[in-house]
């Protein structure tokens, strides 16, 4: 199996180590994950959880 090779969205170099920095969701279709090379990924807010961006009440159900 081949090792995952992504562009970097802030350096525009192509790194073997991706991270993940952003999801893109899309209302219709698929979405897409946006990567960074290890050098630039701490430039990035952390991706969020999902379950914290719900509101308070949803979380304890």
């Amino acid at each position: 199996m081949n090792p995952p090779v992504r562009m970097c969205v802030r350096c525009c170099l192509i790194t073997p180590d991706p991270v993940l920095v952003s999801e893109v969701h899309q209302g219709s279709g698929p979405g897409f994950n946006v990567y960074a090379c290890p050098e630039c990924a701490p430039h990035f807010p952390p991706v969020p959880d999902v379950l914290h961006l719900l509101a308070p009440g949803w979380r304890e159900r």
